[in-house]
């Protein structure tokens, strides 16, 4: 989905309560306020602005909260080639300054397109993106490194441009074999990962990615200028000049993550309600929890907010589970990356286990990792991971299993230590008919099954539900480098067993598992309608206050009377009912179910924002010369009136007002007008003519303004 607008600063999070909190949005995603602050109600325009300003969880009011940037993909997969970052590293090293040394350099923006709104994303330094690796653009994706810059995300948007070589290369490899094995009547559960578009754009939103930047908490270990107040953009930011608190600080990011988990509920019951059972949670729940040096254990501050999420999590039957970034590799072989490996891996892992799933559900909760890097040499890069893996806790062990990527490692690759190591396997078909072992299997999902009972195994071994990962490529895709982006949606089903969890990776999310259910009538296909652009029932709109216009008073009374009249109004709009959507039901669909959108159509959740343009430089020219022509011309008037004034003071002042009306038309340039047929008319005799033009029995006659009478014509005749 690009980035909207934002008008609003997020206010600083605090760690004493003896300081107010500044009040939030009426949402499932606000946080907790001490018992000395009250919200203030919702109806007047100065009371809505200032509850606007001062939302902690809004992304679309407030700068400071980013939207997660793996949670806005497909899938957190990157282009990272093992043979590029090991050579980076060793150029590196090689070098004779330090590693601390190398400057940080700017990220290109990342951009996502949401239908016809287009919204710039802001993309954060790859430090801050992924929390367990180094702030360093030697391995870090989408960095400049020289004059190439290596990675890249495949769920950006623009189409990649087409090498000559990978067209060759695409033309000249065999077709694909499918299998026509559909897996009807379906009995699993289809699920979509970490976002959820309809709820993202309901007001105010709903979703569990919320982010920032680190130096957003460094600026709020500060406290405000006025902690008595809320946040505000310009008036009340943290002050700087006063003592940092790194509690105060990490109270801010900490309130992130707990916005995030309250939505979790949201999501599921929404989820729950139109026949979807299966959900990825994201990785950027709690920002940089597990950050080397701003990381922080979950526990105790956010046990009780998981627990009631697991608690629907059970009540409902769901599943969940998480897919650790793309630079959580236990085959590097650089110390730090695999130091911050294995904290990202136990931050997922505590996450997980604060939930408090009943043990079927716990088990199944499972945490999808990739290989990563080959690093010039797969033996050696799998005899790291052996090492690596024999360190992790017995907690993360039960959770992970590994996923075939695009890239470097197929199915055949990681099969084999699956089994040597007790490690469940995923099978994603998109990479898959990727990276495959021609040698073994041809591309398709046809040879691929014939595999389908050894992976089930690796399941079976741990009493895990076996899932799989489906998604398809764009319809334009040629090259292996474009076949990597997904497609928006999926247009049919893997010939996977019918009975298993199926994870879609598309880029429309819920819309996508909806798609497969319209197209197939699975279970759940008739809960959902149509919606209409632009049109949500399921949302409390703020009520704008519109204040009347009290009469004009003399000297400094207005301003306290214009005062005393809006807080009139104020007050009689705070006595308005309650809301009419009930806060549980807001963003749930309304009661005809409208949460499907047509492919493309994503601007229909919320209408576009109204654009301004501005006058371009030719109209500008003309705006300012018609500004001097109207002050020319009231100069001209007031001079022409002093004048006749002081000319004649005994005339008539309709004549002196008409003295300078035809001054100030004499000052007016305007084009020549053809000039038309002579004629006897009355209203040509008007218009003066040169005297050659006279005939011998006419004089030249007066210059008579029009609207005047006219003098009589009078013929002469001559002396004899």
């Amino acid at each position: 989905m690009a980035k909207r607008k934002r008008s609003a600063v997020a206010p600083a999070s605090i760690a004493d309560d003896s300081i107010p909190r500044p009040p939030t949005l009426r949402s499932t995603s606000t946080v907790p306020l001490p018992p000395n602050v009250t919200v203030p109600k919702p109806g007047s325009r100065r009371t809505s602005q200032r509850v606007a300003d001062s939302a902690t969880v809004n992304p679309d009011l407030n700068p400071a909260i980013l939207d997660g940037d793996i949670a806005l993909r497909a899938s957190p997969d990157g282009d990272v080639n093992g043979d590029i970052v090991s050579a980076t590293v060793k150029q590196n090293e090689d070098s004779s300054s330090e590693l601390s040394d190398i400057p940080e350099l700017e990220p290109p923006a990342k951009k996502n397109k949401r239908g016809a709104v287009q919204r710039k994303m802001e993309k954060k330094a790859a430090a801050e993106v992924d929390h367990n690796m180094p702030k360093k653009p030697a391995i870090t994706a989408s960095k400049d490194v020289g004059d190439e810059i290596i990675g890249g995300d495949p769920e950006a948007e623009g189409d990649e441009e087409a090498d000559e070589e990978g067209v060759k290369q695409a033309m000249s490899r065999p077709p694909p074999v499918n299998s026509d094995y559909l897996p009807l009547p379906w009995k699993g559960r289809l699920g979509y990962a970490c976002l959820n578009t309809y709820l993202r754009n309901s007001n105010p939103p709903v979703f569990s990615s919320r982010t920032c930047r680190i130096a957003s908490i460094i600026e709020h270990r500060h406290p405000l200028k006025d902690p008595s107040q809320p946040e505000h953009p310009t008036k009340n930011r943290p002050d700087k000049d006063q003592p940092a608190d790194i509690a105060r600080g990490q109270a801010y990011v900490e309130n992130l993550g707990l916005a995030n988990a309250r939505d979790i509920i949201k999501m599921l019951r929404w989820n729950d309600k139109y026949g979807i059972k299966f959900m990825r949670l994201s990785s950027e729940m709690f920002p940089f929890a597990s950050h080397e040096e701003y990381g922080y254990k979950l526990a105790p501050f956010a046990a009780e907010t998981l627990a009631e999420v697991g608690k629907v999590v059970a009540e409902l039957g769901h599943r969940v589970t998480t897919h650790p970034g793309q630079y959580t590799q236990l085959g590097s072989p650089r110390k730090q990356v695999i130091d911050g490996s294995i904290r990202d891996l136990d931050y997922h892992d505590e996450m997980l286990s604060l939930l408090k799933l009943p043990p079927q559900q716990d088990r199944d909760a499972v945490m999808i990792l990739h290989m990563g890097g080959v690093f010039g040499d797969k033996a050696a890069t799998l005899d790291r991971f052996r090492e690596n893996y024999a360190k992790l806790s017995p907690s993360v062990k039960n959770r992970l299993v590994l996923e075939n990527d695009d890239v470097s490692w197929s199915v055949h690759d990681l099969l084999p230590v699956c089994q040597e190591l007790n490690i469940p396997l995923v099978l994603d078909f998109h990479h898959h008919n990727i990276i495959f072992d021609a040698d073994k299997v041809r591309e398709g999902t046809k040879d691929i099954m014939e595999l389908f009972p050894t992976i089930a195994e690796t399941w079976k071994r741990k009493g895990i539900t076996q899932k799989m990962h489906y998604s398809e490529p764009t319809p334009a895709a040629i090259t292996l480098k474009q076949r990597r982006k997904h497609s928006p949606r999926v247009a049919t089903l893997p010939p996977c067993p019918n009975d298993m969890d199926l994870m879609i990776e598309a880029k429309d999310k819920e819309q996508a598992v909806f798609e497969l259910m319209r197209t197939f009538k699975l279970p759940g296909f008739d809960r959902f309608n149509d919606i209409i652009p632009h049109v949500r029932n399921d949302d409390n709109k703020p009520i704008r206050a519109v204040a009347k216009k009290a009469p004009k008073k003399k000297a400094k009374k207005a301003r306290v009377d214009d005062l005393e009249a809006m807080d009139a109004t104020l007050e009689g709009l705070e006595d308005q009912g309650p809301a009419e959507v009930p806060e549980e039901e807001v963003g749930m669909g309304g009661p005809d179910r409208r949460a499907y959108w047509p492919p493309g159509m994503e601007e229909w959740l919320r209408p576009a924002k109204r654009v301004i343009k501005k006058k371009d430089e030719g109209t500008k020219g003309k705006t300012k010369v018609t500004a001097a022509k109207k002050e020319n011309t009231t100069e001209v008037l007031q001079n022409g009136i002093k004048a006749e004034n002081a000319a004649g003071k005994g005339a008539k002042e309709p004549l002196a007002k008409q003295s300078v009306v035809e001054k100030t038309v004499s000052t007016r340039k305007k084009a020549p007008k053809p000039v038309p047929t002579p004629s006897t008319s009355d209203e040509e005799d008007n218009v003066s003519r040169p005297p050659s033009d006279l005939s011998d029995g006419e004089v030249m006659a007066p210059i008579v303004r029009r609207g005047a009478a006219a003098p009589a014509r009078k013929s002469m005749s001559c002396a004899g």
